[in-house]
């Protein structure tokens, strides 16, 4: 596990003193991604500013940080390499996240699921789903496998 100097929250300054340059570009998520997640979200007339898109992009970045980082910490004390899904919904509910930590634990169970039932028909029926079937099965799910309306 690699350490994300200056992208933890609360992080100081001689951290990301001490720490190599990286790269904005490496750093963020890129934001065509961004701006068309924020158009999912708006009416179809509906624009975005640049400014907008490029506030989110931070925003969305560092709170992706955030996470992570707990998730990792986690993991360090547990002397595992490998940071999970169920990692990531323990670092939400403990960051006080509680409202997305449920129903994105619920989102990963059904996940598995599918997968699993993705790998026994591909082993029966040749290549299984499409990728694009299988996100969209896990989206017609109930209204508690769903993702959480933001």
């Amino acid at each position: 596990m690699e350490d994300n100097i200056g992208l933890g929250a609360g992080g100081s300054g001689d951290e990301q003193a001490a720490a190599p340059h990286i790269k904005e570009q490496d750093r963020l998520l890129p934001i065509a991604n961004v701006g068309r997640i924020m158009k999912q979200t708006l009416p179809p007339n509906a624009k975005i500013s640049k400014e907008a898109k490029e506030r989110m992009q931070e925003c969305v970045s560092e709170f992706i940080s955030f996470v992570t980082s707990e998730a990792s910490d986690k993991c360090k004390r547990e002397r595992r390499k490998t940071v999970n899904g169920d990692d990531v919904c323990w670092a939400l509910a403990n960051l006080g996240f509680d409202e997305y930590a449920g129903p994105l634990k619920r989102y990963l169970n059904k996940y598995r699921e599918v997968e699993g039932d993705r790998g026994n028909n591909s082993n029966q029926v040749g290549e299984g789903y499409q990728r694009d079937d299988h996100v969209q099965e896990l989206d017609q799910g109930n209204a508690s496998t769903s993702r959480p309306n933001f």
